[in-house]
């Protein structure tokens, strides 16, 4: 009896192991898909160089949709179209820029240029080149695919030496109407006081401001400088843009004086004189 008692305990012990056995594996099973995520990244792309990370969203090009937006106007000349096109624009050659262009290996073919009336200019053993509306960095890959034809892989350095500055123009009834050079933030009625104020003719209450759109298009803006003045508000002063064309017209009562005999006048103009 006891030797069939032992023999019961021992089947139970071996059924109760294996149950256990079995449960341990269905459960490694069971996580196996968890720990796929630690594997070691697989190799990047030779294409775009992207690596899949954890938890930083898409990728675009090596660049991730959070670092994307976070930095939506870099200084490559790119922005978002939907917010003006532009948001940090380079700068881009005009006629009569002048550039330096040095070459690291060919000291011989260093030299300096000057954009022409047409747009290009002319390198040493080489051409013409458009230049006119090129940033310096795209000048300076064209310069580097020109003298490629003849030069093993020139290294050129392409700087800007001297340019157009910013300016804006006054004209009208203002003191000193000419060009003037644009620094720093200005507002309109700024600009006004740089070319010596309001004469006695102006008509403050509707300067007008031209601002360039495109080639063939520009904008005007009315501006009641009369009426920020006396309120001593200047919410609605316009800051200045390179190459805005202010105008200050002439007010009605100018217009019809000269018509009108000074002596007939005088009454009316200086009436401490009785």
């Amino acid at each position: 009896m006891k030797t069939f008692v032992q023999c019961v305990v021992f089947v139970a012990a071996g059924l109760l192991t294996r149950q256990l056995c079995m449960v341990a594996c269905a459960q490694e099973i069971a996580l196996s898909p968890a720990v796929a995520p630690f594997s070691p990244r697989p190799p990047s792309s030779p294409l775009t160089g992207a690596r899949p990370t954890r938890g930083s969203g898409t990728t675009l090009t090596g660049i991730s949709a959070k670092e994307a937006t976070s930095n939506p106007g870099q200084a490559d000349g790119k922005g978002d179209p939907a917010l003006g096109g532009e948001r940090h624009p380079l700068y881009r050659l005009t006629k009569s820029d002048i550039v330096e262009v040095n070459f690291t290996f060919s000291p011989e073919f260093n030299q300096t240029l000057t954009v022409q009336p047409d747009g290009y200019v002319a390198l040493r053993d080489a051409g013409l080149v458009l230049a006119e509306g090129l940033t310096v960095a795209e000048l300076q890959q064209a310069i580097a695919n020109v003298y490629r034809g003849f030069l093993h892989d020139p290294e050129v350095t392409v700087n800007l030496k001297d340019f157009e500055k910013p300016y804006f123009l006054a004209s009208g009834e203002v003191s000193r109407p000419g060009k003037y050079e644009l620094r720093g933030d200005l507002t309109v009625t700024e600009a006004v006081a740089i070319a010596g104020g309001f004469t006695q003719q102006a008509r403050h209450s509707q300067v007008v401001l031209f601002r360039r759109v495109s080639l063939d298009v520009a904008e005007a803006h009315l501006i009641d400088a009369k009426r920020m003045l006396n309120s001593r508000n200047l919410r609605e002063d316009w800051h200045l843009r390179p190459g805005d064309f202010i105008f200050v017209p002439q007010s009605r009562i100018s217009k019809i004086r000269k018509f009108v005999p000074a002596s007939s006048m005088s009454g009316y103009l200086n009436p401490l004189q009785f």
